[in-house]
Parts: C-alpha cells; structure tokens; sequence
C-alpha cells in the first residue's frame, strides 16, 4: 500500500465514525452553515493581493513534524495581513496533525477564502465542509472516480462552496473535468513516492481549459518561479512547508512577498 492507500482507507474509518457521532441535521444546524461564502475567483484575481494560498501544516507523511509550536490564529493572521489570497487548513489529524477546530478557529479570524485541506472521499465531508466555515473544498482525482467528482462538486456548488480539483498528470486531468469546478490545481508532489518537481505545472499548463483557474501546489520557495508560473497562465499558487518550516512562518511569508513584488 501507498501512503495515499493508507490516507483513504483511515478516511473511510473515520468519516463512518464522524456519521455516528455528528448527524447531517447537526451539521446543518452549525453556526457557519448558513453564511454566504467568499468567492474564490475574486480573491484570487484581486490585484492588491498575491495569489498564494497559504497553508497551515504542522505535520506530513513525507517530512514528518514540520512545524508544531505555532498557533493558528498567529499564522493565518499574519499570511492574511501578508497578503494571501486564501488560506489552507489541513483538517487530517492522523497523518498530518490538523484538526477541525483549526478551520473554525481559521474562520473566526479571517475574512478571506478558507480551503479544507482534506481527502474528500464522501458527501457527509463536504457538508462537513460547509459546517466548518470552509469556502474552498478540495478534490483529489487520484482518489476518486469522475463520477465520484461530478458527485462531490455538484453537492459543493448547491452548498455555494468553490471546488478546486486535484491532479497531477494528464490522465487524471482529462478524466476528471467537471463544469462544477472553479479551479484545478496541478500538485507538483508525486503521492505515491512524494518526490516534488515544479515542471509538472509547466507541463500540464496548456492542457487546462481557459475557463477554469489555474493553481500550481507545492515545490513553490522561490518567486521567481511564480513569475514563470503566471506567464504560463497561473494566477493561483498553494506554499505551505516554505513558509511552515521557519520559526514565524507569518514572517517567512511577508519577506516572501516583498520579494515577489519587489
């Protein structure tokens, strides 16, 4: 089994024992549930800001711990005021140390686009989503069907939640277009060895119809590459260990971009 094999199949487990202990109504009853979410699109175009979604990992199955000694509200704050166009929250919590209450906790101190970082394999996760205060779900083609896509993203848009899809070859691209996408993003990590190589974008570039938004996801620690990567059509671009790693990861970010626009 590949780690990716082993995510799902703990997925599974959980997403069952989440059913038992939290029905749909309950979910729907949320505090968050009902509020209008932010438009993915226009944050991520909006010229006063950056383009980078920034993300919040305490952990990974490839590096280990990365970063365990900071908060939420001090790092996405601070990715916030730095300029990010979203953020990204891990909500695994037993292969990357992320929790839900990460993305509440998110929610209440931010007023950008929120991305639950997940494996979305099952419709109770994305109303879940929803509940949560997420603005963005996550859908990853190396796990699911084009049914399973078309289901999950269909489910999404009723809720008024943006959908970016995963991929990371061309295969899993032509399969998993879907016109209830907002953006696909090409992961430039390899899930099953985690080996990271940026050319993945560049290669899988022009394969991505115009009307959706392009993201670039991970192997991203140099603005230079950004500058290559909006010329070949990106406008969105997922950094979270280059910022995660360092001491102030809010900070890390802020020098970050007054390189990128320097």
């Amino acid at each position: 089994m590949t780690i990716l094999d082993k995510i799902v199949a703990n997925k599974k487990r959980e997403v069952a024992a989440a059913k038992a202990k939290v029905s749909y109504t309950q979910l729907e009853e949320s505090e968050y549930f009902h509020r209008e979410t932010y438009s993915f699109k226009e944050f991520l175009l909006d010229e006063n800001r950056t383009g980078i979604i920034a993300e919040f990992k305490r952990k990974s199955p490839s590096k280990g711990i990365i970063n365990d000694q900071v908060t939420v509200k001090e790092v996405t704050t601070a990715y916030a005021d730095a300029g990010a166009s979203a953020l990204s929250v891990l909500t695994d919590r037993n292969f990357f140390m992320g929790r839900k209450a990460d993305l509440i906790r998110a929610r209440q101190l931010n007023t950008i686009p929120v991305l639950r970082k997940d494996f979305m394999i099952d419709e109770y996760q994305v109303i879940e989503a929803k509940a949560l205060g997420a603005d963005i779900i996550l859908l990853i083609a190396a796990i699911l069907t084009p049914d399973e896509i078309k289901k999950l993203a269909s489910l999404a848009k009723s809720l008024g939640l943006n959908v970016l899809l995963e991929v990371h070859n061309l295969e899993e691209l032509q399969r998993s277009i879907d016109p209830n996408l907002d953006a696909i993003g090409v992961n430039n990590r390899n899930l099953a060895d985690f080996t990271v190589s940026v050319q993945t974008s560049f290669d899988l570039a022009e394969h991505i119809p115009d009307e959706f938004l392009k993201i670039s996801e991970s192997a991203i620690s140099n603005t230079n590459v950004i500058k290559e990567l909006k010329k070949a059509g990106f406008s969105g671009f997922l950094i979270g260990e280059n910022f995660m790693r360092q001491e102030d990861p809010g900070a890390a970010m802020r020098e970050f971009v007054k390189d990128l626009r320097g």
